[in-house]
């Protein structure tokens, strides 16, 4: 079925049922592009390592930073990794219209907004199992201290959206690597305590991160901090970067770390 054909039947479905379309625009080569990887264990068939790649929507105001996201996803796709998209099924902690940056008073889901990035395929948090996964990446964006955290009313007296947490907690006991951009390394500084983490260089973020009892580390733009013991990543992104060049040479040290942690 062609591109053309795919959009009016979305079209021509009524509201409900459009969300459910993702069955006819999930591309068919999906499963198979993203099984390059270094494993055959399945038999001699490849087996790709499995990313929860966490979303809070889709947009830097209000969701998760696109250029971060995508860069994160190249890089992971690079290096054999298959994203498995998760978001929490809960409304935005705030919509913005990204042409104006006025708020906008009617609410969204984070769950359907985060759809877009990942083209329809995409989990509910809360239906996640540790199985499902073999590392968490969150790329940043308001929404990670918005949507999955509280840090962007809160600062450094914020709490943790409870599925994000549960999903950082079974990761930390299972002894699976937690990657982290831009402003989400603020989630982990509430949720592990003693983290060694990166924002960059922003000295009032760097000063609340250390006020929740992790331990903030200066970073440059295209570099990684790795927290070896606690098996986290970090990686500065928008909170230093000039442009999407920057974020995916940070990105691609990020997944270069995150592959040493596993």
């Amino acid at each position: 079925m062609d591109f053309l054909s795919v959009a009016k039947k979305i079209l021509d479905l009524p509201e409900r049922a459009r969300f459910q379309a993702e069955s006819w625009t999930r591309p068919a080569c999906f499963s198979i592009c993203s099984l390059r990887v270094n494993s055959t264990s399945n038999g001699g068939y490849p087996m790709a390592r499995k990313v929860a790649f966490v979303l809070s929507g889709c947009g830097v105001k209000d969701g998760s930073e696109i250029h971060e996201a995508v860069s994160a996803l190249i890089a992971l796709d690079r290096a054999g990794y298959q994203a498995v998209f998760t978001a929490p099924d809960v409304h935005q902690g705030t919509t913005v219209d990204h042409s104006t940056g006025e708020p906008e008073e009617e609410p969204r889901n984070a769950l359907r907004e985060a759809a877009r990035i990942a083209r329809g395929n995409i989990l509910p948090l809360s239906g996640l199992k540790s199985g499902d996964y073999d590392a968490v990446v969150f790329p940043g964006g308001f929404g990670a201290a918005l949507t999955l955290c509280s840090f962007g009313r809160d600062g450094a007296e914020c709490t943790v959206n409870p599925e994000v947490r549960k999903l950082i907690e079974d990761a930390l006991r299972d002894g699976k690597p937690i990657a982290a951009m831009c402003i989400a390394p603020v989630i982990l500084a509430r949720t592990v305590p003693g983290a060694r983490l990166t924002i960059g260089n922003d000295r009032e973020t760097a000063e609340a991160i250390e006020a929740m009892g992790a331990v903030h580390v200066k970073c440059p733009v295209d570099d990684a901090v790795v927290d070896v013991d606690r098996r986290i990543v970090t990686t500065p992104a928008y909170m230093l970067a000039n442009g999407p060049a920057e974020v995916y040479a940070g990105a691609l040290r990020m997944v270069e770390e995150l592959n040493r942690l596993l």
